[in-house]
């Protein structure tokens, strides 16, 4: 028995509507996750993050177990009270940020081991020591797995290992787990963008068996046609009646065309990225408030947005924000972006309870930048 139920309440094609019931409040499928790499979402308050119609927010493993420490979070009340956000969180391994930001990463079959990205200083992270930093120290409803990520282009031969060790390491984690009512734990199929290798992962996930499933190894350069490629088949291949969470995405076409494939959950730095880099993000497609073009723009960003910074301040003011290099301008920009995501995802959920989601991904088609 897992420890959230999920309802799939409408489908369209391969796209499904849902609920993931969570002691902490129910997530709404399609869902997008904010992230919230070192407990905030950046530039943004909670309240804020909270209006933008957010219901669940990231953390990430390694940042935190680096500064200020999971034990130090684990004594101040854990990650919801140290952040003050009441609702769900999921956090990730630390598995992407030790390959990608460490100074020397060392993997072997017991563990990998690593030098802080901040000091140099030296760390071992095992799956067993992740699990106890997620559930444990921060506290997190939604664990992730411990696993290998490679980066692509991969060849068959070196995906096949890592996603034979992420399994292994699936095993140890689903071990250290154990069994919690007010927990959940989720597998992360690999495989890069060879098909045996997605069905091989897949099939080890569900023998050991998990509380939902991640599709992983996207969105790490392959672009837009060949992960949807991949999509094509791997959301299938995963158990139907569990979330399936696709890692790190994305742009909004990216999302639409993933949710169309049977994708449920999403998690992407974009939103607030792109808002401290001044570029917005509407139905038009993104626009760039640094050009002179908008210097005298009286028209809001994107007054179907329900946001205060989408209808009530002037792209021109924006404009002048963003060139004059005010903080302000940095705020704005990102909780517009991150209410115009969550808009995005109660479109879609809208459009697969109505049958309409083919039309919908038509009239957005020509707007959404791939």
């Amino acid at each position: 028995m897992v420890a959230f139920p999920f309802v799939i309440e409408a489908t369209d094609g391969a796209a499904r509507k849902g609920r993931l019931e969570t002691p902490r409040g129910v997530i709404e499928t399609p869902a997008f996750m904010p992230v919230g790499t070192a407990g905030t979402v950046k530039a943004l308050t909670v309240e804020q993050v909270r209006q933008s119609g957010s219901q669940i927010l990231l953390g990430n493993t390694y940042h935190l177990m680096l500064r200020p420490t999971g034990e130090r979070v684990a004594r101040l009340g854990g990650l919801h009270r140290f952040m003050r956000w009441e609702g769900p969180i999921l956090t990730d391994s630390g598995g992407f940020q030790v390959m990608s930001l460490s100074k020397i990463s060392t993997v072997t079959e017991e563990a990998v081991t690593f030098q802080s990205h901040i000091d140099g200083s030296r760390h071992v992270l095992t799956p067993e020591r992740s699990i106890a930093i997620q559930a444990d120290l921060l506290g997190a409803d939604i664990v992730m797995q411990l696993d290998e990520c490679v980066a692509w282009p991969a060849r068959e031969d070196r995906a096949g290992d890592a996603l034979r060790l992420s399994a292994r390491w699936g095993a140890r984690c689903r071990q250290a787990f154990g069994k919690r009512d007010r927990q959940s734990l989720f597998g992360i199929q690999q495989g890069s963008t060879h098909p045996a290798l997605r069905r091989e992962s897949s099939e080890r996930l569900v023998e050991i068996g998990f509380d939902g499933y991640a599709i992983g190894g996207l969105a790490v350069g392959e672009g837009h046609g060949a992960m949807c490629e991949v999509l094509d088949y791997a959301p299938g291949l995963l158990p139907a009646d569990r979330p399936r969470y696709l890692m790190g995405v994305g742009k909004p076409v990216d999302i639409i065309e993933a949710v169309a494939r049977g994708a449920d959950m999403f998690d992407c730095v974009l939103p607030t990225r792109s808002g401290r880099h001044g570029q917005a993000w509407t139905r038009g497609g993104s626009i760039n408030l640094k050009n002179a073009c908008y210097a005298d723009d009286q028209t809001p960003l994107d007054g179907a947005v329900d946001c205060p910074a989408s209808r009530d301040y002037s792209r021109a003011y924006l404009h002048h924000l963003v060139k004059s290099q005010e903080i302000l301008g940095q705020v704005l920009l990102s909780w517009h972006n991150l209410a115009f995501f969550q808009s995005l995802m109660a479109s879609l959920r809208c459009a697969i309870a109505k049958g309409r989601l083919r039309s919908f991904r038509e009239d957005f088609g020509g707007g959404l930048d791939p």
